[in-house]
This record gives C-alpha cells, sequence and structure tokens, in this order.
C-alpha cells in the first residue's frame, strides 16, 4: 500500500465550478435526468475516512484511499471480491496463448458508460494506450509497462501483447487503478484536468469533488447491473484527526469510519448503535535499511537491529494489540507468501552481533517515517528506544507528504536516507506486487519504492522465473528461494502486520475492508 499523499486547499476550484455547473449537465444529462425520478427520501451514506485524496484519475492515484473511492464511479474488466478473490467485471473471461505472451479478453455487451455510450473494446484499448505511453508520466505506468500493445479484435475482443511473459497479468488488471474511463473523457480532459472529469460504468456518478473536503457521487440509475446501487449517494469525507472521525460517528454525522485508531477501539465497542469490525490485514510494517551507507552494508548490523526489537511489545504500545509480529517478506493472505516465524527478540544476541560488525560500542544514525499520524510517531519514538537499549542512538523524523517525494526519491548517490519506517500492501493479491517494488534491483528509487537500494540477484532471477511461468507449483518453488534468501538477508527490520480496524452505525452492511485496506462496496445499504 504506497503511502497515502496529501493535497492542501483547493487549486482546481476554477475547474471543479465548470465541471460540476456546466461539464456535468451536458455529458451526464441524461444520468442526471434519471435522477430527478428518485425517491425524495433518499439514502446517503457518510463514509469518513484518515486521509485527503491525491486524485480521481485510477491510473495516476498512487494511494490505496484515493483509487478505493474512484471505484464508486469506474470499474475494471477484473476486480477483487473483499477477501481478494479474483472475479470477472467488465470482462466475460480470457484466454492466454502457449507462450505467456498474449492474452486475448472478451468483453461483456450491453454495458454502457455514464455519457450514454457503449462500453466496447476500443475504450480498453485507449485507456492502456494511455497508461503504456511514457510521456504521459501516469504513476501507474509501473503497473502496467510491459503491455507491449493493446488491439481491437471486433468489438467485443481485446488482445493485450506483453514484452515478456507475465503469469501475474490479470492480478494486474484486477488492481483498482485498470479502470475504464470514458473514450470521450480521455480525449476531452487531457492530463490533470481527467482527475475532475471522471466518467465510467460505475454504479454512481460524480456530484461534487474537492480533494481536500469532500467526495459525493449519487446513484446511476442506468448502471448495467440491475438493482444496483442499493443507496442513492455517497459522501467521503476526509478527516485526519483521529478523534474527530470518532466523534463524527458517535454523533451520527458519519455512517463508516476508517481506520478506526487503536485507542478508540473499545470505546467504540461500548457503542450500543455501533459495530466495530476487525479483519486480517495485507498490510506489512517495516523499517528499510539503506544498503549503500555504513553500517547497513553490513549484515551482521542489519541481524542485530531485527533482534534488537521486541515485536510483541511492539503491536502492544503501538497499535494496541491490533497487529502481529510479521512472520515473512510478505503478510499471509497475499498469494505464495512464505512465513518463517517471527524474528525473536534478543538484545544480549544484538549487541553481540554489533561487537562482531565492529560497532562495540553502538552507532548513531536517522529514522525517517514516511507517516506522521500519531500510530506512526508511537512507532518510531518506541524503535528509538529500544535501539538505544543496545547501544544504537537514532533521531527520528515524521514525515509530512510532501517531504517524503523530496526526501525518498533520490539516486542512490544523492539520498541521505539510513533508515525509513514504511508499509506496503500487495493490492494484486500476488506476491510480485508485494515484493518486487520494495526490493527487486529494477525497483531503485526513484524509479519505484525500493528506498533502500536492496539488490539480490536470486530474488531478481527467481522472480524473474515465476513469472514466466503459469505452472502454480513452479511459480511457488521460485517464489520460495527468493523470498527465503531476502528474508535471511535481511534488507529490513520485520516489524508487524496490522489488521484491518472499522466502525459502522448499526443497519449498514454491504461495505467491507478488503486486506489491502481497499474498499469493496458494490452491495452497500441500510436494512
Amino acid at each position: 500500500m504506497p503511502a497515502h499523499l496529501h493535497m492542501n486547499g483547493d487549486p482546481f476550484r476554477s475547474l471543479k465550478m465548470k465541471f460540476t455547473h456546466a461539464a456535468m449537465a451536458l455529458a451526464l444529462s441524461g444520468v442526471l435526468a434519471g435522477l430527478a425520478a428518485q425517491p425524495a427520501a433518499a439514502k446517503e451514506v457518510t463514509i469518513a475516512v484518515a486521509s485527503t485524496f491525491t486524485t480521481m484519475d485510477p491510473y495516476d492515484a498512487s494511494d490505496t484511499l484515493s483509487y478505493s473511492a474512484a471505484k464508486s464511479m469506474y470499474e475494471g474488466l477484473f476486480g477483487f471480491d473483499k477477501d481478494m478473490k479474483l472475479h470477472n467485471v467488465l470482462a466475460e473471461g480470457y484466454k492466454v496463448s502457449d507462450d505467456g505472451l498474449v492474452y486475448t479478453v472478451t468483453l461483456k455487451k450491453g454495458i454502457k458508460f455514464h455519457d450514454g455510450t457503449e462500453f466496447q473494446a476500443d475504450a480498453v484499448k485507449a485507456n492502456f494506450d494511455r497508461v503504456t505511453n511514457k510521456a504521459n508520466a501516469l504513476r501507474r505506468y509501473t503497473l502496467y509497462y510491459n503491455i507491449a500493445k493493446t488491439e481491437v479484435v471486433d468489438p467485443y475482443t481485446v488482445r493485450f501483447t506483453l514484452h515478456k511473459p507475465f503469469s501475474a497479468f490479470i492480478n494486474q488488471l484486477a488492481h483498482a487503478s485498470g479502470a475504464m474511463i470514458c473514450p470521450s473523457a480521455i480525449q476531452k480532459y487531457p492530463g490533470k484536468e481527467l482527475a475532475f472529469h471522471p466518467c465510467g460504468t460505475g454504479p454512481f456518478v460524480l456530484d461534487k469533488y474537492n480533494p481536500s473536503e469532500i467526495l459525493h457521487v449519487v446513484k446511476n440509475p442506468n448502471y448495467w447491473q440491475k438493482g444496483l446501487p442499493k443507496v442513492d449517494g455517497l459522501t467521503f469525507k476526509p478527516v485526519p484527526e483521529n478523534s474527530t472521525r470518532v466523534a463524527m460517528l458517535r454523533t451520527g454525522e458519519a455512517h463508516y469510519i476508517f481506520p478506526v485508531p487503536p485507542e478508540q477501539v473499545k470505546i467504540l465497542e461500548g457503542e450500543k448503535n455501533l459495530v466495530v469490525t476487525k479483519e486480517p490485514s495485507i498490510i506489512e510494517r517495516y523499517v528499510a535499511f539503506n544498503m549503500t551507507k555504513k553500517p547497513f552494508d553490513n549484515l551482521k548490523v542489519r541481524q542485530a537491529l531485527n533482534y534488537a526489537v521486541n515485536k510483541q511489545a511492539l503491536a502492544k504500545v503501538a497499535f494496541n494489540g491490533l497487529a502481529d509480529p510479521t512472520k515473512g517478506i510478505a503478510p499471509k493472505g497475499v498469494e505464495f507468501a512464505d512465513e518463517y516465524g517471527a524474528w525473536p527478540y534478543d538484545p544480549k544476541k544484538a549487541r553481540e552481533l554489533l561487537k562482531e560488525a565492529g560497532y562495540p560500542n553502538g552507532f548513531s544514525a536517522t529514522l525517517w517515517s514516511l507517516y506522521n499520524h500519531t500510530t506512526a510517531q508511537k512507532v518510531i519514538q518506541f524503535l528509538q528506544q529500544q535501539f538505544a537499549q543496545v547501544g544504537v542512538k537514532v533521531s527520528v523524523m515524521a514525515m509530512e507528504a510532501g517531504q517524503r517525494t523530496a526526501y525518498l526519491l533520490k539516486k542512490p548517490e544523492e539520498s541521505q536516507l539510513n533508515m525509513v519506517y514504511a508499509g506496503w500492501s500487495s493490492s494484486t493479491g500476488e506476491l510480485d506486487w508485494a515484493i518486487r517494488p520494495l526490493l527487486g534491483t529494477d525497483s531503485w528509487a526513484p524509479v519505484a519504492s525500493n528506498f533502500g537500494y536492496y539488490s539480490n540477484k536470486t530474488l531478481d532471477d527467481n522472480f524473474r522465473d515465476a513469472l514466466l511461468t503459469t505452472d502454480k507449483a513452479k511459480k511457488q518453488a521460485f517464489y520460495s528461494v527468493a523470498q527465503k534468501a531476502t528474508w535471511d538477508d535481511c534488507p529490513w527490520i520485520y516489524l508487524v502486520t496490522e489488521q484491518n480496524v472499522s466502525a459502522h452505525v448499526k443497519g449498514l452492511t454491504g461495505f467491507y475492508i478488503q486486506p489491502d485496506a481497499g474498499f469493496e462496496y458494490s452491495q452497500i445499504e441500510f436494512k
């Protein structure tokens, strides 16, 4: 799960106003005409979330929250259910060539975009031509750059040819960023404008959008799945302050909140009209080392810092017990992930290893955090204390959104990073996207999220071979070799896997937090 980014203010206010008052009336006139016939007593759901939105362009969103909210208006060829199980959405099915290079996807018929045009293969081509054009500089280029070409076979058949075989390709298409945008919108609104003019096939259409304040969508009466949606509108409200978000739920101003701050769980569980839900996640928290700098290029130092941290205590102190010590490079729930057991807490062993590495008196370093919210502050303060017990003195810094780009997206020779607290979830549900963007040699910052410039030939070679085969047993074998080699190499301090904790009013059903912290709400309703 990439770090949530923040946008302050409303730099696109004029565009937004134009869209809301003019373009909406033109492009979506048929939709809004249908809305006029809806019952006066609207069933609206308000969802309070912890961060502002980055964009409503799914192909340019780097955070789970933004493309999860955009799912109200957009759909892809494939998708994941609440348990991250793959299923068809706009696609009827697919076939793969024997060499694994060509995927032929058949499309469902009779589906219309919000602008009234029919969803056909030309729309698929328009979307993937856009994201695979490097000149467009879309953030999800790194997810889809392996597509060599997208071709229209006939109106309801599309063919993808890959640069090289990639057996997780359908999982990539199922990622929420792989949304089908109206070709008319792509043509009419180039660049960043498109984010303010969403036009998809989804169950809702845009009513109001301000990245820092609100996303309000209303029912699409012409939605292709009969009987859906079951509510008239959704309002997503960014509420970064923990106590305010909780207060909104308790007063009825919000019907659903995520995440619930760990320290507030018991309070909400005591409310008769509220329901608190705790679910396993595939969100892994870790500390990455800068492998190009001393002393982090020394394996014994990296092992020592793993031994120095009491993961059970961290889960209790920072996450109020709503997290579990990490047992592998990727969490259980990610396809092909292996488990080895939590790294033991042994400060004596840590001090011995530091001595063997040539640091009998420890050393000084910096520890950055990708986040500045309350829980992250607790984590880095706890780590600071743990390191001090083995003679390692660290200064800590919790980053705001703007700082992340400035400090982390650097070439190795320019980086000032020592250690960084971060987190990730594989929103494709498959091991490749859980590990390769973070630890692959071809993912070194600023290209992707390997901020520590880790390189391991065993990992790179086995991931390459795993993605070349569609045989699951062979694939598991390649992935297992890569995972064990990386686990033993300690490019990270393996910390915890969080639980996803949400809360909602009684009577609201059908809104789920997926293991990657994405939202699934196609069946949302009041009962």
